[in-house]
């Protein structure tokens, strides 16, 4: 089956209102797609279905699933295309930043004042798109972001969504693990490799410390990399890998995830008081941005789950992109905003033909 059938067969299925998840993962040239076969609501809060999950940011909520044996699976192996970019201007008012840079002052001060050491603050900014066109934005969703899991999620109960995430929550092979630590940002200019401040440093460290002590009770082996940079399209992000095993048979999918999410690197640390601050004063509801989403399979304990990261939801003729950036003692309010205009720019190169 070509590309462009099985873009008419999502097309279908979306206009039928059936669940359908296309997907593929890093490095991959190989796209999946799970066609639900009917619109009932499957949860699987154990994680015992074979398919692909999707869990919203809050701590809690319960994921929904798309089964494989519920589904009709396609598999497609795509050729890569080169795909011309430029840079969208994600235009705004001036009440929008400085909207944003008071949520960003208000964290700093929560930060001095209590014992909050990081928090992500994030925003939504909606962009009117011509219609909801899979063939125009799907091939450059996955052609664009090579190195990041590209997915286009639709389900009855949470709309439509789409995104090129750059983060491992967790990735499971039997009684082995690995996942990241992700934090710092920088736009990639030229070939030259980005110069990290003190300050990015020091948020890797607090994400890296965080995600490694609240595995410490679940895992009987954990391994710490160096730090590096990793690239994501045009940004740049500090990452370390952290890998273990499993404590035999004491360790479930289920408890692990809900060891590490929410992670740092999309609420803070503590975790409890970061969660705290979101809640009261982000003021919109972050649903799926930030929660997780990936694939399953119980047959043989492989799961591969990502951090719901640049991402979007669609509905009626809107894009809403989601950006948010770490807020810790030393940020500044007006570097936090660039920095989440600059991550507007993976959706809107997605978006771009339907602007």
């Amino acid at each position: 089956m070509n590309l462009k059938i099985l873009l008419q067969k999502i097309t279908e299925h979306y206009n039928n209102q059936k669940p359908f998840v296309l997907y593929s993962h890093p490095e991959s040239d190989t796209v999946e797609v799970l066609l639900q076969k009917n619109s009932k609501k499957y949860t699987s809060e154990a994680f015992d279905k074979r398919g692909i999950v999707m869990a919203p940011f809050k701590s809690g909520g319960v994921p929904i699933c798309i089964p494989l044996e519920e589904s009709e699976y396609i598999s497609h192996e795509f050729s890569k295309e080169n795909i011309q970019t430029e840079t969208v201007d994600p235009s705004f008012k001036i009440l929008e930043k400085e909207s944003y840079m008071r949520l960003v002052s208000k964290a700093l001060t929560a930060i001095n004042h209590k014992n909050t050491h990081k928090v992500v603050v994030s925003r939504k900014k909606e962009f009117p798109i011509s219609n909801t066109d899979f063939s125009s934005f799907i091939p450059r969703l996955l052609h664009l972001y090579p190195t990041a899991f590209r997915y286009v999620w639709y389900h009855p109960e949470t709309g439509l969504w789409c995104g090129a995430s750059p983060e491992v929550l967790l990735v499971t092979n039997g009684e082995s693990f690995t996942t990241m630590a992700l934090a710092g940002t920088k736009r990639i200019e030229g070939k030259e490799s980005p110069q990290w401040t003190q300050k990015e440093k020091n948020e890797q460290q607090v994400v890296t410390d965080a995600i490694s002590n609240c595995l410490q009770k679940v895992t009987s082996v954990l391994r710490v990399s160096k730090t590096y940079t990793h690239e994501a399209g045009s940004l740049a992000h500090l990452r370390t890998d952290i890998t273990g095993m499993l404590k035999n048979k004491k360790t479930t999918l289920a408890t692990i995830t809900a060891a590490l999410h929410p992670t740092p690197a999309v609420c803070g640390t503590p975790l409890s008081a970061a969660f705290k601050f979101i809640n009261e004063n982000e003021g919109y509801d972050r649903e799926y941005y930030t929660g997780f989403i990936g694939s399953i399979d119980n047959g043989d304990s492989r799961s591969c789950l990502y951090v719901n990261l640049r991402c979007m939801k669609i509905e009626d003729n809107k894009a809403h992109l989601y950006v948010g950036g770490g807020v810790t003692f030393d940020s500044d309010p007006e570097a936090e905003w660039e920095e989440t205009q600059n991550k507007l720019q993976t959706m809107l190169q997605v978006v771009q033909p339907l602007l």
